[in-house]
């Protein structure tokens, strides 16, 4: 098992392949001693510094505000005199905010936490354990259990928590996070996500510096500005070596996660639910569950982080038919056609993308109600039979004669103030009473904090599912929360309201996926602001970004791809001038940057130029043939153009280290420069490798018929010059 207790000195170690996690217990606190390199089990209590002034209260009470605002807390607390930011804030129905945790127990099982109506990181008896700390604060009768999953082959361990109201009246929390971190700073630099609608998760990293600093989101939705992942990483840490702390939150809604250096140039990581806006009132008896925290440690840098990541939510998040499976390449009509189809044209644009090799046809919004804008119609579920004569049935049917699948995009959480449904239950929609609602893309939301919006909003979909052999859902979600309000919650649990919207989504999607259970589910979210671990629990792959311009693409995947694997990245071609900025680029480019994804196309199938359109079998052929490869295979990140401005390169090695695929991209080409040179990574250096162009002639330079993967690796691979921009590479490396 990978996690033990010493009795005699009460100490907690958590042990992954390379890492150990160490809790010691000093006067009843819950403390933390260590987390990094892995190290013998030994007595670890003194890195507490209990031994030093201030001490433990028990030994010098007169310093005990001195001692909470300088321990090293597991999970520290509002109100007591810890002056850094608090992980867990209570209000009294007295209005008294303070809270007290002193250890009360423990237990040790095998398996991982189960959190009830939250998505989790899942596992056996066979490949994790968890830890159970029970603390209680003995004035107010709460009690908090800590708990932490530790896997057995993978560094990672997975942080949540449960709050327990065991005292005689309601408790009111208005600050409930579900992990706490402290460490000495030792040159620390910070690594966030961040961006906007079309530039989504670009990497921003910076030193910390005293004071807090952060990334948060009170939109309702993890964002496309901000992201509930940071890591902290020595200065040093690069892509392949140096030390960095991963810390990826479960969660599909508002999020906070604070770094703070303090006057003893101590770390505190925090990560959690983002106060504002938050109070969950506690009744006597009941019980709230914080949602988990996963944690990485890679003394490798950021690739062997990545790694960390991309196993962990490969092989104990993402379930269903499709986890381990190569997923139909579609052709989404929305760039094609936006609102402007019928039943013949998508019949059309079929039967053109089947002769290519597509093998499914998606369309998106439009297809209901009076929806032939964007003004209109959400709610009201029913099939446009003016737009799709003959109905749903017969566009799927003839579809489905044509050898391809056939998917469909809702939006349920959303509500038209021009729509049926509206007109018949205005106060469905989130609102403030006497205050003018705010509209965004002309839609409100949805209250789903009462059960009949959620029954009707779910019931909508499904009846549409049941009626036609639908092979594939895109959820989407295109607008953030505002005017937080709703007509069935109490005045005391209005706070309650963005919470309850996500556990509602969850509850949908779970009752989607169980009921259908063969539905490819894709989340999108106005692109790419609900990419998250929350979602990847019901659906494999997430819609990246709405920008789908290959070069654009470049930063967006390149941060995507440090948390997530590249099997979760919806990822199409588009038509050229791009939709989202006019950019002109090479069809095959847009091609290769594309197959680092889940591969399909977003574009008028019968209006692109012939020589683009004669790409496309190929295309589809490389993605079958490479797909296992860059689904299954560990992800390298090889050179950034957000960093050099010139090119970019990544690469996706077999776990034998048999074989690696490459996609090299030169964004901007120079005059009077010699060849690019490449040092590939994650080869085995004895192995000795070809390297070739499956999408190219051969390489024409007198080249060594084979390398090593030390040679490949340390002395590099010259590639053959490329004349212009935009310009594409497909490298395929396999042992001789």
């Amino acid at each position: 098992m990978s996690i033990s207790f010493n009795k005699a000195h009460d100490v907690f170690s958590l042990e992954t392949p390379n890492s150990s996690y160490i809790i010691a217990i000093a006067d009843g606190f819950a403390g933390h001693a260590y987390y990094g390199k892995k190290i013998p089990e030994s007595n670890a209590a003194y890195l507490l510094r209990t031994n030093e002034p201030p001490f433990v209260p028990s030994k010098n009470e007169r310093e005990r505000i001195s001692f909470y605002d300088t321990f090293p807390c597991e999970y520290p607390c509002g109100g007591i005199g810890d002056f850094r930011e608090s992980a867990l804030n209570v209000r009294t129905v007295g209005g008294h905010n303070a809270v007290c945790l002193q250890y009360v127990s423990h237990k040790i099982t095998e398996g991982a936490a189960e959190l009830e109506g939250l998505p989790s990181v899942t596992g056996t008896t066979r490949d994790c354990s968890t830890l159970e700390l029970l603390c209680r604060d003995d004035v107010t009768g709460l009690e908090v259990t800590l708990l932490y999953t530790v896997y057995e082959k993978i560094d990672a361990i997975a942080r949540a928590v449960r709050i327990s109201n065991k005292g005689k009246e309601p408790l009111y929390l208005t600050k409930a996070l579900s992990a706490s971190f402290d460490m000495d700073n030792r040159n620390f630099d910070l690594l966030t996500l961040h961006g906007s609608w079309a530039r989504e998760r670009h990497i921003n990293r910076r030193p910390l510096t005293p004071g807090k600093q952060g990334v948060c989101s009170i939109r309702g939705e993890d964002s496309h500005q901000e992201h509930p992942f940071m890591a902290v990483c020595t200065h040093n840490a690069d892509e392949d070596s140096g030390e960095v702390y991963g810390f990826s939150f479960v969660y599909s809604g508002n999020f906070i996660a604070d770094a703070q250096v303090d006057q003893f140039n101590s770390v505190r990581l925090l990560m959690g639910i983002n106060p504002e806006e938050f109070c969950w009132k506690l009744e006597e008896g009941r019980t709230f569950t914080c949602p988990q925290v996963v944690l990485a440690y890679s003394p490798e840098g950021l690739n062997g982080m990545s790694h960390i990541y991309h196993d962990i939510y490969r092989e104990h998040l993402i379930r269903g038919e499709y986890r381990d499976k190569m997923r139909p390449v579609l052709l989404n009509n929305w760039e094609a056609t936006y609102f402007n189809f019928d039943t013949e044209k998508l019949i059309s644009i079929a039967k053109e993308a089947a002769g290519d090799g597509i093998e499914m046809l998606v369309m998106d919004d439009g297809w209901f109600g009076k929806r032939n804008s964007d003004n209109c119609s959400l709610g009201d579920w029913k099939v446009n039979e003016e737009k799709l004569k003959g109905g749903l049935n017969r566009l799927v049917s003839e579809v489905n004669k044509l050898g391809l699948k056939f998917g469909m995009w809702f939006e349920p959480e959303m509500i038209s103030p021009d729509s049926d449904l509206y007109r018949a239950h205005p106060d469905w929609a989130i609102a403030i009473p006497c205050r003018t609602a705010g509209l965004s893309r002309s839609q409100y939301v949805l209250d789903l904090s009462r059960p009949e919006v959620v029954d009707y909003a779910y019931n909508s979909v499904a009846e549409i599912l049941h009626s036609a052999n639908i092979e594939y859902v895109k959820w989407d979600m295109n607008r953030q929360l505002a005017d937080i309000g709703s007509a069935a919650l109490p005045s005391d649990r209005q706070g309650e309201l963005f919470h309850r919207y996500v556990l509602a989504v969850y509850s949908m999607q779970e009752r989607l996926i169980t009921e259908f259970p063969h539905i490819l589910l894709e989340n999108c979210s106005g692109g790419g602001a609900r990419f998250d671990p929350g979602m990847l629990y019901y659906s494999p792959q997430i819609w990246c970004s709405d920008d789908t311009d290959a070069i654009e693409r470049l930063s967006i995947q390149e941060g995507t791809a440090l948390v997530y694997p590249l099997s979760t990245m919806g990822a199409h071609v588009s038509t050229c001038p791009n939709h989202a900025c006019g950019r002109v680029t090479p069809f095959k480019t847009r091609g290769y940057v594309a197959l680092s994804g889940t591969f399909g196309y977003e574009l008028d199938i019968t209006k692109i130029p012939a020589e683009d359109r004669a790409l496309i079998p190929g295309q589809v052929a490389l993605y079958k043939k490479f797909n296992s490869l860059v689904r299954t295979g560990d992800y390298y990140r090889v050179a950034s153009y957000s960093q050099n401005n010139e090119y970019d390169c990544w690469e996706s090695v077999s776990r034998d280290k048999k074989e690696a695929i490459v996609t090299f991209v030169q964004v901007f080409n120079h005059p009077n420069y010699h060849s690019r040179k490449l040092y590939f990574k994650g080869l085995d250096p004895d192995k000795k490798y070809k390297v070739s162009y499956p999408d190219d002639a051969a390489d024409k330079r007198e080249m060594p018929d084979s390398f090593t993967g030390s040679t490949l690796m340390n002395a590099g691979y010259t590639l053959p010059q490329m004349w212009g921009d935009f310009q594409g590479k497909l490298i395929y490396i396999k042992e001789t």
